[in-house]
Formats: C-alpha cells, structure tokens, sequence
C-alpha cells in the first residue's frame, strides 16, 4: 500500500478562489509551435479557443461562424434560448439543446468516488441501494450542527436495511476469481456498519464522514469485485497499443514554486480503463518510462491545469520504436453501450442526448488535450478541469463528449487551485493496477 497522499502547507495557508470568468470555446486542443517559448496559452477577449491546446500548435481565432455558435450554445444552456440557423454545426446544437431537460434526471453527481462507482460495468441493484443512501450521507451533513446526524441516521438505517436484505444477492454477483476478496470486504463493510451506527449514536458529528468515506471505499471495492474480467473486445486496429484492461492508480508528485503556502502536494488519481483502456494504457505506458517526471505545469488559469509537452519541437511521445508521435484516438464511453465509440465526438455520431460514463462532473476530472479540428491527435498532454461554468454545468456539459476522460483526481482535488504554471511534477508513480496493462511498449523499447 502506498504511504497516505498528503500536502504539505506553510503555517499562513489561504484560499484560493477558484471562479473565473466564463469561457466561449468548447475547444480542448494543444499547445502552438510559435509558444514554444511561453510558458503558457495567452487569453484574448475576443472569441478564441479557450480551452487547453497543445502546447506547441500555432494561436488562432475562431472563423467568425463558429465563434458565434459557441456564444449560442453558451446562451442556451444558460438560458434556453433557441441558436442560430446554420447548416451543420448549427443543427447540432439546434437539436440538442431543446432535449437538455433530458440529461437532467436528478442532481448532478459531482463526486469523483461516486462518479467512478456508477462507471463500473456491474448491474446489481442490490449493492447499489446499499451505496446511494451511504452517499446521501454528504448531503445530509450539509445541516447544520448536530441536526445533520437526524438525517445521518436515517441514510444509515437504511443502508443497513438494504444490505441486510440484498447481501445474498451481492455475494452472489461477485465473480468467483474474486469471491473470496469480497466477502472479506463485506465482513470489514458490516463492521464499519455498526461503528458508524455507534458514531450517531454517540452524536459525533466530525467523525461520521471519514466513517463514510471508509465504508464507500468498501462498497466501490465489492463491486469492483463483481467484474469478471475485461468486458468487450477494443478495436482490432487498437489492440496493439498499451491498453488499460481495469483501474490503476497513481500519485502525482508536484513541487509547487513561489506559493509560501503550500510547498508540495501529492495528488491520488484513479485512472479508468474499464471505460477508457486505450486512453488509460496511454498514459500509463508513459508514467512506467517517467516521461512526466520533471516536467513542468504548462497552464493553470483557473479553467484547467495542463501538462505533458515535451521540450523540443515535438508536440507528443515520440515512440523510440518508431521515430514518430505516437498517437491516440478520441475514445468515448456513453452510457448504454458496451463499448467506446472511437475517432468521433458523440456530436458527430449524432447522439446528441447521449451522456458519457465519465462525465465532466468532478473537480479534477482528467482527460486528453488534442489539436482543435483532428479528433485522433491526443498523444501525452493531459489536463485536469478546475470548475463549472456556463459551457461545463454538471449532467448538461458540452465538453462531454468531445473529449476522452480516462480518470479523476480522489485525493487532495481542491490543491489543484494552487497548481500554477511552472510548478514541477516530480514524478508520478503507480501505486495498483499496474498488472492491467498489456502490450506495455516500455519494456519493449525502455
């Protein structure tokens, strides 16, 4: 087990704000060649792309038409208000946006445990109605003072009614190459059970979340347990890259520079290749060869953090193999289906209602940066989203879709904020899951 992630602070610590202005573009795309020299994108004022681009690819405005289409969709999903008339990127925005109401089924899940929980590819309900009441828990504890334990005590009944009554069905739904380690985890679940039961009891408010999140992390582990084996077969013309077949996680090292307030922080990411196993091969692959290691943050703006251009002319990896920049394709997960879809954005499939496994919901959901008009261009620069806004609201995000999540960060999010340009990833490291990689090229090309 890897030591507990943790940050390390100065004793004058502050907050750090984390609302910025609202953005236009809907474009994730890389750094310019003409910033080789910048340490990062410079923003305009006028209507441009916004939103991460590879670091070394050349700063340009939007055409007219589609800088007027990204204020339309901005204003209807802000308002409702009907967009503009124009032929095909009009139209898709024209039929999606009257059907918003429809991703809307409930709060968004925001998360990053209960986003991965609900991305595994399991179907028992009866694990399931163990879990949602456990999470109401958080909202619960938004009441103030000792009333909150009122409604704490009421999730937890109920959680412990639906184990009782489902646990033979969640025994059941374990795969048998994995029953035994589920069964351990529902002894220790059972247990935390009656602790947490005992803690409302006793009316210690300030100790039921930790509680919460131990038994979350018990649930997430059993169903977990409950997948037998890698659920679909990936492309054959992918089958060959380094592929993520299950979770792995790691811990992301960065030194922070000039910020008297916090030295360095240890960020815990899980990384989902259930949902996204080329994406998540891909970076992993690069983790094990420490292309990352040393390398610095490119951009934080408040929108995003960015990283993962090499020094030089190149914009990627370049595989040792091969000579060239090793590159990925877009790779999406919608809800409903077994497999991603490959090389398209849903906009361009037409599954305008369609929403992503992996959403961008989460503070700190992690996904590819790729050139603006090339959906396959993702090589190793990533980034990490830092806030809602008007183009990005939770369940009604037009970001998903476009763009290839294959993770979230778990532990120490929030520190994400006090990231700036020119701090320094020590290293990232895995720390489980690194057995689901295959065709690993590092030990092939080192």
């Amino acid at each position: 087990m890897a030591a507990i992630v943790s940050c390390h602070y100065s004793s004058s610590l502050s907050t750090t704000s984390k609302l910025i202005n609202p953005q236009l573009s809907t474009n994730f795309v890389r750094f310019s060649n003409s910033q080789k020299n910048t340490s990062f994108h410079r923003f305009v004022t006028r209507c441009s792309s916004q939103i991460p681009r590879h670091h070394k690819q050349r700063d340009r405005l939007f055409p007219l038409k589609e800088c007027a289409i990204s204020i339309a969709l901005a204003v209807g999903l802000i308002t409702g208000a009907p967009t503009l008339g124009w032929s095909s990127y009009a139209n898709a925005a024209t039929q999606a946006l009257p059907d918003l109401s429809v991703l809307i089924s409930g709060p968004p899940i925001k998360d990053p445990g209960a986003l991965l929980r609900y991305a595994l590819p399991v179907d028992n309900k009866a694990i399931r109605e163990v879990q949602k009441p456990l999470e109401d828990i958080t909202d619960s504890l938004k009441i103030a003072g000792v009333k909150a334990l009122d409604s704490v005590e009421r999730n937890v009944r109920q959680a412990s009614r639906a184990f009782k009554q489902g646990k033979s069905l969640i025994v059941s739904g374990l795969a048998e190459s994995k029953k035994d380690h589920g069964i351990e985890l529902l002894g220790k679940f059972e247990a935390g059970m009656d602790e947490l039961q005992q803690i409302v009891e006793d009316r210690k408010r300030d100790a039921v979340a930790s509680k919460q999140k131990e038994l979350l992390n018990y649930v997430g582990g059993v169903e977990e347990d409950m997948v037998d084996g890698f659920p679909y077969e990936v492309p054959e013309e992918y089958q060959n890259m380094p592929l993520l077949k299950g979770r792995a996680t790691v811990d992301m090292k960065v030194k922070v520079k000039d910020n008297p307030s916090l030295d360095e922080c240890v960020f815990r990411i899980v990384l989902d290749g259930y949902n996204a196993p080329v994406t998540a091969g891909n970076f992993v692959d690069l983790v094990e060869r420490h292309f990352y290691d040393g390398m610095e943050i490119q951009r934080a703006d408040g929108f995003v953090v960015q990283t993962g251009d090499p020094e030089g002319p190149a914009e990627g990896f370049i595989d040792p193999s091969t000579g060239k920049t090793r590159t990925i394709p877009l790779e999406i997960m919608a809800m409903g289906e077994k497999a991603p879809f490959y090389g398209a954005t849903l906009e361009e499939l037409g599954l305008y209602k369609a929403q992503t496994k992996l959403p961008f919901n989460a503070f700190g959901t992690m996904a590819m940066a790729r050139d603006e008009f090339d959906d396959n261009s993702a090589s190793s620069q990533v980034f990490w989203l830092l806030k809602e806004s008007e183009l990005t609201p939770s369940n009604a995000n037009i970001l998903d879709g476009r763009y290839s999540v294959f993770g979230y960060v778990t532990e120490n999010e929030d520190f994400l904020a006090d990231v700036k340009v020119g701090d320094v990833i020590e290293s990232i490291q895995v720390v489980s899951g690194l057995d689901n990689l295959v065709n690993p090229s590092y030990k092939i090309a080192g």
